[in-house]
């Protein structure tokens, strides 16, 4: 199709694991395996969380939604990738890359708003227990939550917006497994100065969403050494551990991709990162706030 004096074009082929072809099968089953834990333990402890009174509190409201944030983020990466793995022809039209860039946006944009609002309400379980069952109620939670799906979907809104204003001419080759935002950049033929900074305030948000973690967890810590027992102060540090591996697996590897410029992308190093936010960074989550869980594992046995 032509836009002016550029040909657009219609499909893109990914060839992110092309060159190690012999090993493709042995990915598949990797990333299938992981898919399949992943998807099963977030479906149970959204599960258990619906039918055990015991865990009907903010907290596991908060675990819940995670878990099913998680269940989609999983679905919306992780059967793109294994068809990537084991198909020849590895085409994806540009319309299908362009809807499967927007809903991995909004999951990706809700999950950031999603786990600040998580660790804060943490931090007020901790510091503040008697104000928290009256300020946290049903119905703030319950705004939290509807607030992060807004913010999300606003952000991917504008982010495609922006990706839509690209042309794409040329090699319709991307070294790289599945649509993503750095790729389509390179291989855009107009001018990207804009989006790179749309990029850069990207950047930006997810930098400002890990210093507010990090200021919640280090409040946790040092409220509850200073006034907590030693089985208390090893606790708040594995609480605030978990939530510090969570930002490391997600936000790090996101900051690693979105906040250089685009010359000083590589192919070896961005396949990395994007591995790491697509295919585990949702199993951390899952091992923290379940196997690692006591009240989890009790409704988990109770259920069975």
């Amino acid at each position: 199709m032509e836009v002016g004096n550029y040909t657009m074009l219609p499909e893109f082929i990914l060839v992110g694991f092309s060159a190690i072809s012999w090993r493709q099968l042995i990915l598949f089953v990797i990333f299938l395996t992981l898919n399949l834990i992943t998807l099963s333990g977030n479906r149970t402890l959204v599960i258990l969380i619906h039918i055990d009174s015991c865990l009907h509190t903010s907290v596991y409201f908060f675990i819940g939604n995670l878990s099913f944030l998680d269940y989609c983020y999983t679905s919306v990466y992780i059967p793109n990738i294994l068809a990537n793995c084991i198909s020849e022809a590895k085409l994806i039209p540009l319309a299908v890359c362009g809807a499967h860039l927007f809903f991995s946006c909004v999951v990706a944009y809700t999950e950031f708003y999603f786990l600040a609002a998580m660790v804060d309400d943490h931090h007020k379980v901790i510091c503040n227990p008697f104000l928290h069952s009256g300020t946290m109620s049903s119905s703030l939670c319950t705004g939290l939550v509807a607030g992060s799906y807004v913010g999300g979907f606003e952000n991917a809104t504008a982010h495609i917006a922006n990706t839509h204003a690209l042309f794409f001419c040329g090699k319709n080759i991307t070294d790289h497994f599945f649509c993503d935002v750095p790729p389509l950049v390179k291989m855009s033929c107009t001018e990207t100065q804009v989006y790179e900074k749309v990029l850069g305030v990207v950047g930006f948000t997810i930098l400002s969403d890990i210093l507010a973690i990090l200021i919640s967890c280090f409040n946790i810590l040092l409220a509850v050494w200073t006034n907590c027992s030693a089985s208390g102060r090893c606790k708040a540090f594995s609480i605030g551990a978990s939530h510090l591996i969570s930002v490391m697996f997600f936000r790090e590897s996101l900051l690693f991709m979105y906040s250089r410029p685009s010359t000083t992308h590589s192919l070896e190093k961005d396949e990395v990162a994007a591995l790491f936010y697509t295919v585990v960074s949702s199993l951390p989550n899952l091992i923290i706030y379940s196997l690692r869980n006591k009240d989890v594992k009790e409704a988990f046995w109770k259920a069975t």
